[in-house]
């Protein structure tokens, strides 16, 4: 062994001895290298960790929607299958965990979790836009009118389930229709077929009649918030059925009438501006004459009806036509001679 002084080291063949300011250059090295290091090393050595609960829209679940951060080259990998559409499924995650393992992946990191769910995205297209598709084509093939006609499906209400990326509105094909049992069947499809649902149903043809909102007595006066414009069909609708709501306010009920009834033309009369027994003022108007007296009326009727009265005075039988409340009009003689009813007011 060769001696030295104790500020310089001294090399053996089997090893070599540092002296103390090597050995602190060396542990500041070391520990300068540790600190820049050891987070990438910490990074790159990370536990890849699974998403979750998790929306598929196509119809395979790849690698990268079931694990956060996987390698770019695997990340599109296909590993399970989707649910059908707008369904949910559930995958074990210790498949996932085996798939991961057989990409030469480490398992990831479940989170405590046992299965994962998967839903699978879509597009729903119900009942009344596929009743639209359908009166659309029988527009085209028969003529019909689309916003007179209603259909109802057999069964329960369709439903036609679609890829979200088909986004092209429903239409009708393969259309059969009779027209003596009003009976529709047809195809009804998005895009060239991708997504397709046969459908049948009647087709009833509708038209819009008034409808009682509120329960009416006797004699009670319609408004116009009393009356309801309802969509009904028109076979087995009665043929004086109302559907005018302006004509039907201020109209009267000629019976007591529950909401919800169809008005028809004999519930409902214009009201009597002139009631029987009533006194009544007579008009008469002619070319250079206008005359007027004090008369009785012998029957009621609203306005524009001719009531029978009687001239007091002549006690003569006239028939009038009601022109307002407690007034009614007589229109010119057909001769002069018949004048004489009607004597000169003073």
């Amino acid at each position: 062994m060769i001696v030295a002084d104790r500020d310089r080291p001294v090399f053996c063949r089997a090893g070599a001895v540092l002296g103390p300011g090597i050995l602190g250059r060396t542990a500041f090295a070391l520990l300068v290298l540790g600190l820049l290091t050891l987070p990438v090393l910490a990074a790159g050595a990370a536990r890849p960790a699974l998403r979750g609960d998790v929306t598929a829209t196509r119809d395979v679940v790849t690698l990268g929607d079931l694990v956060a951060d996987a390698p770019a080259d695997l990340a599109q990998r296909p590993l399970f299958r989707a649910p059908a559409l707008g369904t949910t499924g559930t995958i074990q995650v210790r498949r996932i965990q085996e798939a991961a393992a057989g990409l030469g992946l480490e398992p990831p990191d479940s989170g405590g979790r046992l299965q994962i769910t998967v839903q699978r995205a879509a597009r729903r297209i119900a009942g009344p836009e596929i009743e639209a598709a359908v009166k659309a084509a029988l527009a085209r093939a028969r003529g019909l009118d689309p916003a007179a006609l209603a259909i109802s499906f057999d069964g329960e209400p369709p439903v036609l389930t679609v890829p979200l990326d088909l986004d092209g509105p429903a239409s009708a094909s393969e259309l059969v229709y009779d027209p003596r049992s009003r009976r529709v069947a047809a195809l009804v499809s998005v895009g060239e077929r991708q997504a397709a649902l046969r459908v049948t149903g009647q087709v009833a043809e509708m038209m819009e009649i008034a409808v009682l909102a509120r329960p009416l007595t006797r004699g009670e006066a319609v408004s116009a918030a009393d009356v309801t414009l309802q969509r009904r069909p028109r076979d087995g609708a009665p043929a004086d059925v109302a559907a005018d709501i302006v004509a039907l306010v201020g109209q009267v009920a000629q019976r007591a009438i529950p909401a919800g009834t169809p008005l028809r033309a004999g519930d409902l009369a214009r009201p009597d501006l002139v009631q029987r027994g009533e006194a009544v003022t007579i008009l008469y108007e002619g070319p250079g004459v206008s005359l007027s007296l004090r008369g009785q009326a012998r029957e009621g009727g609203p306005l524009g009806a001719v009531v029978a009265v009687v001239n007091p005075v002549s006690k003569k039988v006239l028939q009038a036509t009601v022109v307002g409340p407690g007034r009614v009009s007589v229109g010119p003689p057909a001769r002069p001679a018949s004048l004489a009813a009607l004597p000169a007011s003073r």
